[in-house]
């Protein structure tokens, strides 16, 4: 499970708050910061992160392939960081990276058409969709109709050989019941943990995505009862075998 907390860069007196979550931090130098505040938002990026031993994890969102303010976000950041890039529709919207750690966020119907070859273009550590923009591209309405592209995101890191996707923020703070079905429901289709725009929200994400006790319980019993047979029978009748391990085993690493 990975929880992540977006900060504005424009507001750099919130970016050691966003540590001590001890969430990943994700300083934002696009959506969030207007255009007029982007040279100072770079400014405090970098002077942040230039301050040694935080000892967190960081991500920096820059702008989007295709745009002037992407350069200057490149030129401003210090080569080690990781990257999060927005808006990507295709492998070749990558090459600008040189192949460093960067972690893609597909927000258009083209880019979901193209999944896989993103997920395996090189460099990339992660997937994910921007649901907003995508929703008002496509026209979708309300979180059942993401399920398919969820899946599908799903599906493509494993191909690739990434870690499963964390599901898009969810944009409104103050309902966390809300919250906290939209988060069981990505949970449903493979995805494991989310990004937030505010720290009240990641004890939901937590807990939600944080294995539960009967799934605990069920993984130590499929893996004392296979042992080293590969094939048993639980307590309750139920027929486990090697797939069952990987599951159980997957449980446990959470």
């Amino acid at each position: 499970m990975i929880v992540a907390l977006y900060v504005p860069g424009s507001r750099p007196d919130r970016f050691d708050k966003a540590a001590a979550t001890g969430a990943t931090v994700i300083l934002d130098l696009e959506d969030s910061v207007a255009a007029d505040d982007k040279a100072q938002a770079r400014e405090h990026v970098a002077a942040w992160l230039r301050d040694a031993g935080r000892g967190v994890p960081v991500q920096v969102r820059v702008n989007a392939p295709r745009t002037p303010e992407l350069a200057a976000d490149l030129a401003a950041l210090p080569p080690g960081v990781e990257l999060r890039i927005p808006k990507v529709e295709d492998p070749e919207d990558l090459v600008a990276f040189g192949g460093r750690p960067v972690h893609v966020l597909v927000e258009t119907a083209r880019g979901v058409e193209r999944l896989l070859a993103i997920a395996t273009a090189e460099g990339v550590r992660s997937i994910g969709l921007g649901e907003a923009d995508l929703a008002a591209e496509l026209g979708l309405e309300g979180e059942d109709a993401l399920g398919w592209i969820r899946s599908r995101t799903v599906v493509a890191a494993k191909a690739a050989q990434l870690p499963p996707p964390m599901m898009a923020a969810y944009p409104a703070i103050a309902d966390l019941d809300g919250l906290a079905e939209s988060c069981a429901s990505g949970r449903r289709l493979g995805m494991r943990g989310r990004t937030a725009i505010h720290p009240r929200q990641l004890p939901v994400i937590r807990s939600t995505f944080a294995p539960r006790d009967d799934e605990l319980a069920w993984a130590e019993e499929v893996l004392a009862v296979l042992g080293e047979s590969g094939v048993g029978v639980l307590a309750d009748g139920s027929m486990v075998d090697a797939a069952m391990a990987r599951r159980a085993r997957a449980i446990l690493g959470r």
